[in-house]
């Protein structure tokens, strides 16, 4: 996709395809780990990305490669979207030597250094201070490069978030925070949660900007999110972007989401869903027709279910990984 030189109104044929083609992979990824989970294939937590899969495929065609992603435990389809594959997020999840952590993070702490993805973090809102801190990197080293942020909702009124966005402001740093806000923190509503519900404006008190976007539409994540890049790129300091989106699963595998109703979720999926709206815009362009959309998605599934077969048979990380990428503040018998 082109970059964020200018502002498109259109996307191109290919965008669209692009944007379809990798929303699907998580989709259909994220959709095969619940079921895996569920028969007892993964040990620990295991929280899906299914529903709000516009958002890090929308903002990721909006940033370059040399740009710093982090998150915190919602990482897989982050880490995908940088380009890992879902084989190596399968290995992970299955403790195996070939997953982006050698096996070690499992579903909340997975790293791929070679996409500039950096967590993957288990703590909530502490991958807030870490991505301004990669911001802090780029500009004491000179480097052009940009940090995006991600946190939910959940995680929007950590003190840590505060102190993050003023050392920030303070510092003029090229960092874009985006908020998730799929309206429920572990179990609980954010109107239940927050005095403020209105995320973007978080930043007002140290100088930062926000704005809210329709986080269901991949097209629009994408167009704001190149607005906020061009702001950051253009030496302007942070910038907050509230991502309204809508998360379909519980809070992880075991959460049974008893806090909101199944007609909430469905009316969600029925009326907002992200692929459904980018596959209307396939079909509406003529780009494709219904035979190949279905094509696709079944090409896709059977690619995820190919590389979780060969993620079974890869070898379990081994025991000296234990020790391998681990500080250690004293010394080990």
């Amino acid at each position: 996709m082109k970059k964020n030189t200018h502002i498109k109104n259109n996307l191109s044929d290919e965008d669209i395809k692009r944007l379809h083609r990798k929303m699907l992979l998580i989709r259909k990824c994220e959709e095969h780990l619940g079921e895996a989970t569920k028969s007892g294939a993964f040990p620990g937590a295991v929280h899906l990305y299914i529903g709000q899969e516009a958002v890090s495929v929308g903002i990721e065609a909006a940033i370059e490669k040399n740009d710093n992603v982090i998150t915190g435990y919602r990482c897989h389809a982050h880490l995908l979207s940088r380009g890992a594959s879902p084989f190596k997020l399968l290995c992970e999840l299955m403790g195996k030597d070939e997953g982006v952590s050698r096996g070690k993070g499992g579903s909340m702490h997975m790293f791929d250094p070679e996409n500039n993805f950096w967590g993957g973090h288990g703590i909530v809102g502490a991958q807030v201070p870490i991505g301004t801190g990669l911001a802090f990197a780029s500009k004491y080293k000179n480097k052009s490069s940009l940090s995006i942020t991600y946190f939910g909702d959940g995680a929007a009124n950590q003190g840590q978030v505060y102190e993050s966005y003023n050392m920030a402001s303070l510092w003029n740093l090229p960092v874009i925070f985006c908020i998730e806000n799929n309206q429920y923190g572990m179990g609980t509503s954010i109107k239940r949660a927050s005095a403020g519900t209105d995320l973007s404006k978080h930043g007002e008190s140290f100088g930062i900007p926000g704005y809210a976007i329709n986080g269901m539409n991949p097209i629009s994540v994408y167009l704001g999110a190149l607005k906020a890049v061009k702001w950051v790129r253009d030496g302007n300091g942070p910038i907050i972007l509230e991502m309204k989106t809508y998360r379909y699963r519980g809070h992880s595998m075991s959460d049974p989401a008893k806090y909101r109703t199944r007609e909430e979720v469905q009316k969600m999926r029925e009326e907002q869903d992200p692929i459904e709206y980018i596959k209307k815009e396939l079909l509406d362009k003529n780009i494709y027709d219904n035979e190949k959309i279905q094509n696709i998605d079944d090409k896709i599934r059977a690619e995820i279910n190919d590389l979780a077969d060969k993620a079974k048979n890869a070898a379990l990380s081994k025991v000296d990984n234990l020790y391998k990428d681990v500080l250690f503040s004293g010394e080990v018998n």
